[in-house]
């Protein structure tokens, strides 16, 4: 069944998987011809003159099952008829005229699936990277970054060599292992069935190595992921291992991991070299088996098999040996491959939590007010975070939601753009629900800032222009010196080309902030969210970065979250939230006046002396 689910992926290709057959089929030919080549070669050096006593009309009357026979008469006839010297020289010829063709048509076989192959692995990881983009920000909060990179990468990996393989197998080993069968049956069916008797016996092992390495596999899968889930993590907060001397620490960590994934992939490369044996002996049993039956009727003299036909027949049992290897060896190959397409797809059933209602209105403007209509919210495995908040934010205003760190300020921002869902009440923008708006209009109309810029190892441009290539450039620096950052811009290597590092870490963190603040400024949203924007910024930083907030302000619908109490003294309101209730509402001034206020608490901790 999992397999089934890949044929969507191997269809666009059934074109060039079909020219590979026929490439296959060539290639089994001329190597059968090859083969087949070596019966008149031997019988041409080494058969008597005298026992050469066949009539031209020896073969008539004879069928496919008297194929030995046939070809004896067509070799003694051709000696008879042709100087041996002369017959030699065409079978040379031949020979290598068949290993060139079977060689051109390997060869045509190998080009043609590598874009298959390619084709296959590049569609399934542009889906499952296209599919993690719809899912909601709660999948991620729950998923290690590790797993899902690993997942992206060494699962869709395994899966590509273990479909190839069984691709490969599939329109490569059947028809040679057909072709080779039925010419051994014609030959010398009663031998050819004694030897069949033993390929059974090879199945069989070979499956119960299969379950084994699918269980392997899995294991396998789920400690990559957590070897890339470290690597990620280690290298992501290499600051703070330096500083406090935990590279030992670290490492020891990653070498644990890496043993016991190496003692896994030990074992599962061991059961994944059994098979090849195991399936070597058998046709080496078979070859004994054919041996002491021919070897035993000559000796007796009761073989009629010349020493072409006997060349011949091993020959043809030794190449239907290697075909048989790498069918068996593809059943192994399917197991891993079942493993990691289990977890592939896994992520693929993973449905958005956040989605498109049926019917859902496309918004393009925002008139008058935001409502927070007595919402309550709790994350999937905690408590409630939320419980019935309601304040209106009108148009042009700007609101700051203020309260003691975990009162639920961040999450209460976090349903307007519908990172999340409501789970009682509503959000509505002019009246309409947002779960009733296209999500993608939705969050045009919404610019966000965070205390954690997110900038990519790009260029300056790129980062300020994030998903708009083609903006004119005198717009971009327009947004650049609103936001503070064209003059430190200007003294970079490369100004505006400049590449700035993983996250921006070539920049100050002040710099960095103002690129965000320039890419909001030229998104140019008609509603601001500002988390914590400045909390972690040095004075001078902060100072520059908040002027260009005010330029970023002017004229937008705000919502600032703050700690810092003074960035939001000139807000038109103050929304005080605690252990998720609105507990306050107010100006400034007023909430200073209320002794008792929870916001005077809060302001005299801050600037007590």
């Amino acid at each position: 069944m999992t397999y089934r689910r890949l044929a969507p992926y191997v269809r666009p290709h059934v074109g060039r998987l079909l020219l590979t057959t026929l490439c296959m089929l060539g290639f089994v030919i001329f190597n059968l011809a090859s083969v087949g080549l070596v019966m008149p070669f031997i019988d041409t050096l080494f058969k008597p003159v005298e026992e050469v006593a066949v009539s031209p009309t020896a073969t008539e009357g004879m069928g496919l099952t008297d194929l030995k026979d046939i070809l004896n008469n067509v070799i003694d006839q051709a000696i008879r008829d042709y100087d041996r010297i002369e017959v030699l020289q065409w079978l040379v010829v031949l020979i290598f005229l068949s290993y060139l063709l079977k060689n051109l048509f390997g060869l045509a076989r190998a080009f043609i699936m590598a874009e298959v192959e390619q084709g296959i692995m590049r569609d399934l990881r542009v889906d499952l990277y296209t599919h993690l983009h719809s899912l909601s920000l709660g999948f991620f909060t729950e998923e290690r970054k590790g797993t899902l990179i690993s997942r992206l990468t060494n699962d869709v990996r395994i899966i590509n060599d273990s479909l190839m393989a069984l691709v490969n197998s599939v329109f490569r080993d059947p028809p040679q292992i057909i072709a080779y069968t039925v010419v051994l049956f014609l030959f010398n069916w009663k031998l050819t069935l004694l030897v069949s008797v033993l390929f059974p016996v090879t199945g069989l092992v070979v499956a119960k190595i299969g379950d084994a390495l699918k269980r392997a596999s899995i294991s396998s899968q789920v400690k990559m992921a957590d070897i890339t889930a470290i690597l990620d993590e280690t290298l992501s907060g290499i600051r703070i291992v330096k500083a406090f001397g935990m590279e030992r620490f670290e490492t020891e960590k990653f070498r644990n991991e890496t043993n016991r994934f190496m003692r896994i992939m030990v074992g599962i490369a061991r059961r994944r070299n059994l098979g090849g044996p195991i399936s070597e002996m058998m046709g080496v049993a078979a070859v004994g088996v054919v041996l002491w039956f021919i070897g035993q009727q000559i000796i007796l003299g009761d073989s009629d098999m010349t020493p072409g036909g006997f060349m011949f027949y091993m020959t043809m049992i030794y190449s239907l040996i290697q075909p048989l290897k790498l069918f068996t060896q593809v059943f192994n190959s399917y197991k891993e491959g079942l493993a990691a397409a289990e977890r592939v797809f896994e992520i693929l059933d993973e449905k958005p939590a956040i989605s498109d209602r049926p019917g859902a209105q496309r918004i393009t403007e925002f008139r008058k007010e935001i409502f927070y209509d007595r919402i309550s919210f709790r994350y999937p495995t905690g408590r409630m975070v939320l419980n019935d908040v309601s304040f209106r934010i009108g148009i042009g205003e700007v609101v700051a939601l203020v309260g003691p760190s975990g009162s639920g300020k961040s999450t209460l921002v976090d349903l307007l753009p519908r990172f999340y869902d409501v789970i009682e009440g509503a959000v509505t923008i002019d009246g309409v629900d947002v779960r009733d708006l296209e999500v993608t209009s939705l969050r045009s109309l919404i610019g966000i800032v965070t205390q954690e810029t997110i900038l990519f190892n790009d260029t300056v441009r790129n980062n300020i222009a994030y998903g708009r290539p083609d903006v004119e450039t005198n717009k971009l620096i327009a947004a650049a010196k609103a936001a503070n950052a064209h003059d430190f811009i200007m003294k970079l290597p490369g100004e505006y080309e400049s590449v700035i590092g993983d996250r921006g870490v070539k920049l100050s963190g002040g710099e960095r902030q103002r690129l965000s603040l320039a890419r909001a400024i030229l998104k140019n949203p008609p509603i601001l969210i500002l988390d914590e924007a400045t909390s972690a910024l040095d004075t001078e930083s902060e100072l520059l970065v908040q002027e260009a907030i005010e330029h970023l302000m002017e004229g937008r619908t705000s919502i600032v979250i703050a700690h810092r109490l003074s960035t939001v003294q000139h807000a038109d309101r103050i929304v005080v939230i605690d252990a998720g209730k609105v507990r306050e509402v107010g100006k400034h001034e007023d909430l200073l006046r209320d002794g008792g206020s929870l916001y005077k608490r809060l302001y005299d901790m801050q600037f007590r002396v």
